[in-house]
């Protein structure tokens, strides 16, 4: 009798709380869209780390936002004829992924003697002339010339503008601004054979990845502005260097424990929920 009493007044204080089964299935649903947003940041982060070694990657930035609100009482709505509540009850339901920005930050230049390797020091991208004519965009500077003697990336793709050297070509130089010199066999002077332009962006976070260590341009990111290097804000260009990746390993490790932790504590929070709905139905 003892115990049927107890299980009773546990089921007359559930059913008469505002804690009710809705507001723990509501849990629920909300403990499964924190679950959801922290599977999204640790897929970026895994992205991330393993990326770390990719020329001129930048790495991406989870960024998460509040669902929608249930409003129970309204701030300054009427507790009594001459008094306003002074603060309101709103519930939520839960996060979602708001965006993943990419983090255009300086990765460190490392020096190869390449002298076909370019990395820009400051801001900008190179333009790559993709199978389809479309001009897409980079960081990754680890250029070389095909049989032709075109310079192309590693996919083949060519640089923007198509620069060729020619077969007698014994050595290039290639200045800071983007100029490209030939050096002739039986030529003290160089031959100019082309400019290599650095590419700005009003939004460079709204460019769309394409893979292959390409963007494209969106209309977020607005229209390309070709620059020359070292002009109006343009990052220079540096030859027989490439720009590693600005990944920091030790921030995403750190980022990796804590969306970790954030998904252990949402999955606890709906065993609670799962634990509370079991003790009600166990009621009898």
């Amino acid at each position: 009798m003892k115990l049927l009493n107890s299980k009773l007044t546990i089921l007359l204080l559930f059913l008469t709380s505002s804690f009710s089964v809705f507001a723990v299935t509501r849990a629920l649903n909300i403990a499964a869209t924190g679950m959801a947003a922290q599977e999204a940041n640790i897929t970026a982060i895994s992205n991330n780390i393993a990326n770390a070694n990719t020329t001129g990657f930048k790495l991406s930035r989870v960024e998460f936002e509040d669902l929608m609100y249930e409003t129970i009482t309204e701030a300054g709505g009427r507790s009594s004829s001459n008094s306003q509540y002074n603060v309101g009850v709103q519930i939520g339901s839960g996060a979602k992924v708001g965006a993943t920005r990419k983090v255009f930050s300086q990765g460190s230049l490392k020096i190869t003697n390449n002298p076909f390797d370019l990395a820009i020091n400051g801001d900008g991208f190179f333009g790559i002339i993709t199978n389809d004519g479309s001009l897409a965009f980079t960081r990754d500077g680890s250029f070389n010339v095909d049989h032709t003697g075109i310079l192309v990336n590693s996919r083949g793709y060519k640089v923007f503008p198509t620069i060729q050297f020619p077969p007698t070509t014994r050595s290039v130089n290639i200045t800071e601004t983007g100029a490209v010199e030939a050096f002739l066999n039986g030529q003290p002077d160089p031959q100019n054979v082309g400019q290599i332009p650095v590419f700005m962006f009003v939004n460079p976070v709204g460019l769309r990845s394409m893979g292959s260590n390409l963007y494209a341009m969106t209309k977020s990111s607005g229209n390309s502005l070709e620059q020359v290097g070292g002009n109006d804000n343009t990052g220079v260009i540096k030859q027989g260097q490439l720009e590693t990746s600005n990944v920091n390993i030790m921030n995403e490790m750190t980022g990796l424990i804590k969306a970790q932790r954030t998904f252990e504590l949402n999955a606890k929070v709906m065993k609670a929920a799962d634990e509370i709905l079991q003790t009600v139905n166990n009621l009898r």
